[in-house]
């Protein structure tokens, strides 16, 4: 995993940003850690928090910055030629899956690949027969998206055998190179900093005061890990209370959301007034529930989404439809990292290292845009690879 080599300059910054937001998440002196042993659980605490209000609302500032400066990579090879890319997707209904897949084919255009998309439908099945395909191709690389590597050992077992390397784009719960499943590295956020930034979100956005709704698929082991630690991270503060813990699989989100969106609503009234789910796509389907509710669009309950950022998610936080904010994947810029990294990978340099930081995008911040697409990438890869 090259855990001994020197990092560059571009990681050292990233870091760093990293490092700022999760140290939001510290409870200083004088606050007291909340402790639920049940969702709907509201212990007495001794005040709510104001230290870890202040830092919450520090962090926010930082993550809704939309003129961060580029802090990847500004070394590395130049480009290797004449490389075919297969990008095999779990789903490219899926629109996060979608995204990195179209960024990647707008890098390789620039660095002279050639790339194919495999569609494995949704489907045990179908992501096996499209690893299958690809394999038989021969490519240079493979790229996992979306979908959990295990589930195609045996494919990954023929890809390492034949020499392909393979990058993952959200395949394993943690970026970086991965031994078990082997691949090159996995490009995604932290979901630490998906989850604190999440929270601190509510945090700030209640100035401590929330009942709260949060919406998992537990039958994800890192869609699980994720909703637990926003469930941990908004316990920092006492003036804010879990009031349900949602367990609504996504491929159910369609025909449950709405149903258990309206028992909410006779639950809890006035007292929910904000929501937090691991998915955008949640609060897609609980708009119509919402809306037959009497409920504004522009809350509440305020709702944010705890991951990818596809843009009908953009859409409902411009237009104050029943979302209020999103940690938006930064897609095209992760499908440019996918050819960065493979470009290391064929010229036997290590993964670099490079981590997005987090975002925060709202309608005050979003510019009407539809998805979150950070400045200075393009520049920097392309110097790098000569282009």
């Amino acid at each position: 995993m090259h855990g001994n080599r020197r990092a560059t300059p571009g990681v050292m910054k990233a870091r760093s940003v990293v490092t700022t937001l999760l140290a939001a998440t510290t409870v200083l002196a004088g606050c007291e850690r909340g402790s639920s042993s049940g969702p709907g659980d509201s212990p007495t605490r001794p005040n709510d928090c104001p230290a870890v209000r202040a830092r919450a609302q520090a962090a926010i500032r930082e993550a809704e910055r939309t003129d961060v400066p580029w802090s990847g990579p500004t070394s590395g090879p130049t480009a290797v030629s004449g490389k075919t890319i297969v990008y095999v997707a779990q789903t490219m209904t899926n629109p996060g899956v979608a995204g990195a897949a179209n960024g990647l084919r707008k890098a390789a255009r620039v660095i002279d690949w050639n790339v194919r998309v495999i569609d494995g439908e949704g489907t045990p099945a179908g992501v096996q027969a499209a690893m299958s395909t690809a394999l038989a191709l021969k490519p240079s690389g493979i790229v996992i998206g979306g979908f959990d590597p295990n589930s195609t050992s045996l494919q990954l077992s023929q890809a390492d055998k034949a020499g392909i390397p393979l990058i993952g784009w959200h395949a394993v719960a943690a970026p970086g190179p991965s031994r078990r499943p082997k691949l090159f590295t996995n490009v995604t956020t932290r979901v630490e900093d998906v989850a604190a930034i999440s929270a601190q979100w509510i945090i700030s956005h209640s100035d401590g005061h929330a009942g709260v709704v949060l919406i998992t698929d537990a039958s994800i082991p890192f869609a699980r890990n994720k909703s637990e630690l926003i469930r941990k991270d908004l316990a920092t503060c006492s003036g804010v209370k879990l009031l349900s813990y949602e367990n609504i699989p996504i491929s159910d989100a369609s025909s449950r959301t709405p149903r258990e969106i309206s028992s909410l609503l006779s639950r809890f009234g006035s007292t929910w007034t904000h929501s937090v789910a691991i998915n955008d796509l949640y609060f897609a389907d609980a708009a119509p529930a919402f809306r037959a509710a009497g409920r504004k669009g522009s809350g509440p309950p305020f709702n944010i989404g705890a991951g990818d950022g596809d843009p009908s998610a953009f859409q409902r936080i411009n237009s104050k439809q029943y979302q209020a904010a999103t940690v938006p994947e930064p897609l095209s810029l992760q499908g440019w990292q996918i050819v960065d990294e493979f470009n290391r990978a064929f010229s036997g340099r290590p993964a670099s290292g490079y981590v997005a930081p987090v975002h925060i995008t709202t309608a005050d911040n979003s510019h009407g845009a539809t998805a979150w697409d950070p400045s200075g990438y393009r520049d920097a890869y392309r110097k790098i690879w000569g282009k």
